[in-house]
């Protein structure tokens, strides 16, 4: 895993703020094939531990499942055109946000699949975990071409989990 760099402040602003030990981003690549799901996985986990990151269990569940949901749709559908992913992880003060870029051009949407279906709801479900939790995802285009898939999620639920 590689820390980039910070952007310098603009002089025309207050000055910043002291930032907390966890705070950082990270980005890591993998080839885009089915042990990168568990590979993602793991890295993410790891890293927020190392980082000491104050996140909750339902919080750190919620992440760890959009990171496989969001690299399994990566394997799955971007690989003929892009051998590689890069997963990063921003750690902010209050949050913590994960991206899957890859070269595929196709911008995916949260569909609602048949019932017969076995997949097919993966970024449903993304979205209805980060809604859970007060997060939220999106969908950018890069400018070479391809896509960065993203969640952030609150390091604090902002709603208290549904049970059923």
């Amino acid at each position: 895993m590689e820390i980039l760099g910070s952007v310098p402040p603009d002089p025309g602003q207050a000055p910043p703020r002291r930032a907390v030990a966890y705070e950082g981003v990270w980005r890591f690549t993998a080839k885009t094939e089915e042990a990168a799901v568990p590979q993602a996985r793991h890295a993410v986990r790891d890293l927020l531990r190392n980082q000491r990151v104050p996140v909750g269990d339902d919080v750190l569940q919620s992440l760890l499942l959009i990171v496989s949901e969001l690299v399994t749709n990566a394997v799955k559908h971007a690989a003929l055109l892009s051998p590689e992913i890069a997963v990063e992880v921003s750690i902010g003060r209050a949050w913590v946000r994960v991206a899957v870029e890859d070269n595929h051009p196709y911008r995916p949407k949260a569909l609602v699949a048949d019932q017969g279906q076995t997949g097919g709801r993966g970024l449903l479900l993304v979205k209805a975990v980060a809604d859970e939790v007060g997060g939220s995802y999106d969908v950018e285009h890069t400018a070479s071409g391809g896509k960065v898939v993203w969640a952030a999620l609150p390091l604090v639920p902002t709603s208290p989990p549904r049970r059923p």
